[in-house]
């Protein structure tokens, strides 16, 4: 091969190889805008049966979208969270919330391995090794750390007979707790709302801290501007019933049942909220 054919062959291997790049590119923007889109409109969603029957269908479209994009992290955590959503909203039978779950914190874990290589290495290290990595994670990646913490909790919740996930609980904590360290604000809220629930799952008596998680729950309410109903869902269930304050109880699913559901990014899980309240208004009436 003569020099000149040699350097144009090459020049062609590299226009092939940008334009190949290029639309490689543009295909994951397009994929990951899809996923955030699908993400918008479910969580705007309004009517109770129109989630529950339709999300299914877009749970397997992500799924596929993860298939032929594994190494996009943008695309994993946009997974975990629609798992997260649906599972948390619309799943009672303890054994599809355990495979729900699963798989919402394995989209996450899989995220966190694609981004932060070293502190996916240490997910399931000893705590203080753990530590060391959460502590080295900037804001850049306080979606990713959130997400991770989010299905993390939702895995253990829907394993709480498992004393083997309930181990993992300090590191959730402290997932959240960098989240909030980051950035305050993050979320409108719902990082102090998580660190609320966590707080509560247990009496004082058996080492739990029901005034913390109270001012955690205050803290979500606040910088939600009331707009995140299931706060006040979760603040009932958790505190107000720990420490037997029905006044407190009944006040807050009250506010949660007579609010405006529709807020950007909220309305379904407001939705799901208010039904949620109901029931425990009732079920407070033997309760207390």
């Amino acid at each position: 091969m003569t020099p000149i054919r040699s350097k144009r062959l090459l020049l062609a291997v590299c226009v092939l190889t940008l334009v190949l790049g290029g639309c490689a590119s543009v295909v994951n923007r397009a994929t990951q805008r899809l996923a955030d889109d699908l993400s918008a409109g479910i969580l705007d969603q309004d009517d109770l049966a129109t989630a529950r029957e339709g999300v299914p269908a877009w749970l397997l479209l992500i799924d596929g979208l993860i298939q032929g994009a594994p190494q996009n992290a943008n695309l994993l955590i946009a997974g975990s969270r629609l798992y997260d959503s649906y599972g948390s909203a619309f799943v009672d039978d303890p054994e599809r919330a355990k495979r729900l779950t699963a798989r919402s914190f394995g989209y996450a874990r899989r995220a966190t391995c694609v981004r932060l290589v070293p502190l996916c290495q240490q997910l399931d290290a000893p705590f203080e090794a753990f530590h060391a990595e959460v502590s080295k994670v900037d804001v850049r990646n306080i979606a990713m750390l959130y997400q991770l913490a989010s299905s993390w909790a939702g895995r253990l919740q829907a394993n709480s007979a498992d004393w083997k996930a309930i181990a993992d609980l300090p590191k959730i904590q402290l997932l959240v707790e960098r989240v909030v360290a980051l950035d305050p604000s993050y979320g409108k809220g719902e990082p102090y709302m998580i660190l609320g629930v966590l707080a509560t799952l247990r009496p004082a008596s058996l080492g739990g801290r029901p005034e913390e998680g109270k001012a955690d729950f205050e803290k979500a309410l606040a910088l939600s501007g009331g707009n995140n109903q299931m706060v006040r869902v979760l603040y009932a269930e958790h505190y107000a019933r720990l420490v037997f304050d029905q006044p407190l109880h009944d006040r807050l699913l009250n506010e949660a049942i007579n609010a405006d559901p529709h807020a950007p990014g909220l309305t379904l899980i407001n939705t799901v909220a208010q039904m949620r309240a109901r029931k425990l208004l009732e079920s407070g009436k033997d309760y207390f």
